[in-house]
């Protein structure tokens, strides 16, 4: 049994720069082929909110306690695949991915590849953390999330076209 439906919230809450056409669908796309690659049943709801460097600053300083911005936050709503339901439709409340469109010009201007292929990783990696993966506890679950990151973007087709090794200089 595939995901049988999810719904996406998307905000833009930011003024400084223009979402391309597109790029609201391929949200849609990528939340869809992670419930996918995770067997993930049922109905489904997730928000995402597309904000500046400033407030996700701030919200990275209050629920983290860091104070600088970074480029994906996410809230899961849910724990050990128990979510809140919905009432009007059924569905499974996973949580909000908040990204900083600011990051994402600066990160696919970094890494040499597209404003697509960045949103898409970002709202992959979010949608991995609701799910309840973690990066940050070992780094076989690193590279374990990185696989399943990387899966996402060949689905979607934007495969990883360069390398995230910096140069000598960059260092």
């Amino acid at each position: 049994m595939a995901v049988d439906k999810i719904r996406v919230i998307i905000s833009d809450r930011q003024k400084e720069i223009k979402i391309p056409t597109g790029i609201r669908m391929l949200i849609r796309r990528c939340c869809n082929a992670v419930l996918k690659m995770e067997n993930f049943k049922g109905s489904a709801e997730v928000s995402v909110s597309l904000v500046d460097n400033k407030y996700i600053q701030n919200l990275n300083k209050q629920y983290r306690e860091k104070d600088m911005p970074t480029d994906v936050l996410s809230f899961p709503m849910g724990k050990d695949g128990k979510y809140d339901i919905d009432p009007e439709n059924g569905a499974k409340i996973l949580g909000d991915i908040v990204i900083s469109v600011e990051k994402v010009i600066e990160q696919s201007n970094l890494y040499g590849h597209s404003m697509q292929r960045e949103m898409a990783y970002l709202v992959a990696h979010g949608m991995l953390h609701i799910l309840g993966y973690d990066h940050e506890s070992s780094n076989l679950d690193k590279l374990h999330m990185r696989e399943k990151e990387e899966k996402v973007m060949n689905l979607l087709g934007l495969p990883c076209t360069s390398s995230y090794v910096l140069n000598s200089e960059e260092f």
